[in-house]
């Protein structure tokens, strides 16, 4: 895509991608839903440096943009557990394809 002329729509499509996902948390909350339903307090310690606030905010997001579900299960107190919705997991690619590049670009700016 970079390589060729881009049209206007692809220029949309790309910004609708980036505005669901932007933030440096999303995909890392993604990765750690990846290996199954997960608690807010579990996806906290996995997703070392996010802030409470700030998965809060990010978790709410992604809900409204489909990518995960929060699901309240009747006890007491409530658990809620998130998961990856079929959506979100259609981001398996791109998260696959991203690590390929991040390999590549830490060789390159690195030299590990």
């Amino acid at each position: 895509m970079l390589t060729e002329n881009g049209c206007p729509k692809t220029a949309l499509s790309i910004r609708d991608a980036l505005e669901a996902l932007e933030g440096r948390w999303k995909l890392l909350i993604l990765f750690a839903l990846s290996s199954g339903p997960r608690r807010f307090r579990q996806l906290s310690v996995e997703v070392a440096g996010i802030t409470d606030k700030v998965l809060s905010k990010e978790l709410k997001a992604m809900e409204m943009n489909q990518l995960i579900k929060r699901q309240v299960f009747d006890t007491f107190p409530p658990t809620v557990e998130y998961s990856i919705t079929e959506h979100g997991a259609s981001l398996d690619k791109v998260l696959e394809e991203l690590h390929y590049w991040g390999l590549a670009h830490r060789v390159k700016i690195i030299g590990k």
